[in-house]
């Protein structure tokens, strides 16, 4: 995806377009799995940690992002596909491998709608399935 376009889903989800946010979510979007905060530092290099945490936060706050939570290494981050900070139809589950401790998108399997009781209001909700990838279940030492 172009800067241009990067450009113009930040400002779809109410984000002004600076050059640092511009950068991690090339980072979030160009990796082929969901990122840590440490992973993030290592790829783009030229922000440190506090400016990488404060454009997650913001993405966060306007549905820019998923936050994964559960894995060994802290909560992961995944750019958000939805076209719309209002309604994200891009939510699905994710998988854990406790050997290799990678976490998978499942882009193919959508997060199950789940009933609430009466007075509760959902804000989000993630789904995580842990069990071993593929890769490792074929490679008994695991997959690095």
């Amino acid at each position: 995806m172009s800067i241009e376009e990067l450009s113009n889903i930040l400002e779809e989800h109410g984000i002004k377009a600076t050059a640092n946010r511009l950068l991690v979510a090339k980072a979030l979007n160009d990796s082929p799995h969901p990122l840590s905060l440490m992973e993030l530092e290592d790829v783009i290099g030229s922000i440190d940690k506090s400016g990488i945490s404060r454009c997650l936060t913001m993405f966060r706050e306007k549905r820019l992002v998923h936050s994964i939570e559960g894995s060994p290494e802290g909560t992961r981050y995944e750019i958000c596909r939805s076209h719309d900070a209002g309604h994200d139809e891009d939510a699905h589950v994710h998988f854990l491998c406790v050997k290799c401790h990678r976490t998978i998108c499942l882009e193919k399997i959508p997060i199950p709608l789940v009933s609430l009781p009466d007075g509760y209001i959902m804000e989000s909700s993630s789904y995580i399935i842990k069990g071993i990838c593929p890769d490792c279940s074929s490679n008994p030492g695991g997959a690095k």
